[in-house]
């Protein structure tokens, strides 16, 4: 898997080099691109454009308090620009959404439906047809950016070990084993993060991207850090630990209450997952730093955000990501940089479609020209009043080939050697969804079609219940019950500019939950008609 050929002339003396995944060992992977002033966009001389820095962690939820241990993190980057109270993902599985980060698409454009081959996930198709239009490729070939990648990419074979994992560096292999000082995973990124600022040239700016392995399992904490929070417990909020009533069948299935057995494996795992992020939070203190020395801080603007959600207990799920709630799609996303004021918070709706947008406009690339579904938040970071602004987002997730009448423990999470106590199923065949999120000033609601024997439908009224405990699917009124629908078939119909406004109602469209689904091809698409009321 490469994201872009290596620039002409390979790396400089002493910078770390084009790096690539070798063979089913790998656990990583780290790349760097550096490209010459290859586009028609060139700084005028004296004014260099600024420089990028995107952090990515890897199940780090928002919704369950996954940003409370970087203190560092929210001081350097939250407290100096903007924090965005409402990011959320297009789907809460790893390979979705990274691809939507990466094309700035939602997932029925870039059609990367979940983790496997089969669901275009580093398929072949993936690399000939999307990678080329990623927003670093177009930062390398068009604005003359030089780009480093260093991390988790997609998702090929196994991901996120912390020790005794194999890197590809230039395409040479290189393993590391369990020694802390020189092969914690974390750590490692950071040191090679610091080594690309310091042998970069000058002349060009730069984006990089770091992808952390933390806080996904198997929860491995630096030794420094492994007997911290001994009295943190995930957290026992309304819907923790009860039934999913009325709710889609394979949240109905969960055992409810959940064994002693489970929740102290829940509460483990929680507790783990804030240890690995403090190394997290070492690492953007490091680069903060480092680019503060090398007097380039004040020209930079760092993005921090996660590429889904987490659950620990909620409606009696121990453990995953996957599900439309709150807790699976909402992700932290913070902001500093050049004419960001600090201390700032936004609710706009915002996705993680918009970050590629968002580092293009900053490079001064013109958006039109390119076919992303995302907007740029640019105007916002820039504190832009009355500005017109989308308030639906998109969500869609499709079930991985799992029997949907098999309860038993899939294996969701990789360096763990036995399922948790009392498994549930969390995906299958028709764990099939798509949900619109919308907020404005009159409402605040999540509308979510299933594609099953059920033909399932939730709405969630998030201002009285923010919770997501009760469907008001039937008792909702049909005339908004239809308009959520129509405002859902156009998202998931959507291309380029016409996912970045709200539908608008249209009266000759009557609500009918069987028009969802076509089951035809690897990518479902929606199926709908009009019809006069």
């Amino acid at each position: 898997m490469r994201l872009l050929p290596p620039a002409p002339g390979g790396p400089r003396r002493n910078q770390p080099g084009h790096l690539r995944p070798c063979g089913p060992a790998l656990l990583l992977l780290l790349l760097l691109l550096l490209g010459g002033c290859l586009g028609a966009s060139r700084a005028a001389a004296g004014s260099r454009r600024p420089n990028v820095v995107l952090l990515l962690t890897d199940d780090q939820d928002e919704v369950l308090g996954g940003m409370i241990p970087l203190k560092k993190t929210k001081a350097l980057i939250g407290e100096m620009g903007m924090t965005f109270s409402s990011a959320y993902v297009p789907s809460a599985l790893c390979c979705p959404s990274r691809a939507s980060i990466l094309t700035g698409k939602y997932p029925h454009n870039h059609h990367v439906v979940n983790n496997t081959l089969e669901g275009n996930c580093s398929s072949k198709s993936w690399q000939k047809i999307q990678e080329p239009n990623t927003f670093p490729a177009i930062l390398r070939s068009m604005c003359g950016y030089q780009t480093f990648f260093a991390g988790k990419y997609l998702n090929e074979e196994k991901n996120s070990k912390y020790y005794n994992y194999t890197l590809s560096i230039n395409g040479k292999a290189r393993k590391h084993g369990e020694n802390y000082s020189v092969d914690y995973l974390t750590d490692v990124l950071a040191n090679i993060s610091l080594g690309f600022l310091d042998y970069k040239s000058n002349s060009e700016p730069f984006f990089m991207m770091i992808s952390t392995p933390a806080p996904h399992s198997p929860w491995t904490a630096a030794p420094q850090y492994q007997k911290t929070f001994q009295n943190v417990f995930a957290p026992r909020n309304k819907n923790f630990n009860i039934h999913g009533t009325n709710k889609h069948w394979l949240i109905r299935q969960a055992k409810t209450p959940m064994t002693n057995s489970s929740i102290q494996f829940l509460d483990n795992a929680f507790r783990k997952r804030w240890q690995t992020l403090l190394s997290v939070d070492d690492l953007v203190e490091k680069l903060v730093k480092r680019l503060e020395f090398n007097g380039e801080l004040n020209n930079t603007y760092i993005f921090y955000t996660s590429d889904n959600g987490y659950h620990t207990g909620q409606f009696s799920l121990p453990i995953d990501k996957r599900q439309l709630y709150e807790f699976d799609i909402k992700v932290p996303l913070l902001v500093r940089g050049p004419g960001i004021k600090p201390n700032q918070t936004s609710k706009m709706l915002v996705a993680n479609i918009d970050l590629g947008p968002t580092i293009l406009d900053i490079a001064g690339y013109n958006l039109n020209k390119t076919q992303m579904d995302g907007m740029s938040l640019l105007p916002i970071l820039k504190g832009a009043r009355n500005l017109t602004w989308r308030s639906d987002v998109l969500v869609e997730y499709q079930g991985e080939g799992r029997d949907v009448t098999d309860p038993t423990c899939p294996s969701l999470s990789p360096g763990v050697s036995q399922c948790f106590p009392d498994c549930v199923c969390e995906d299958a065949y028709n764990n099939t969804y798509a949900c619109v999120r919308t907020m404005s000033a009159r409402w605040n609601l999540q509308y979510c079609e299933f594609d099953d024997q059920e033909v399932f439908v939730e709405v969630y009224n998030l201002t009285a219940d923010p919770d997501q405990i009760t469907n008001i699917a039937k008792s909702i009124d049909p005339e908004l019950l239809g308009k959520m629908n129509y405002r859902l078939m156009m998202l998931q119909s959507c291309s380029g500019p016409t996912c970045r406004t709200p539908g608008v109602f249209d009266p000759g469209y009557r609500f009918d939950p069987r028009l969802m689904f076509s089951n035809q091809g690897s990518v479902r698409t929606r199926r709908f008609s009009k019809h006069p009321l």
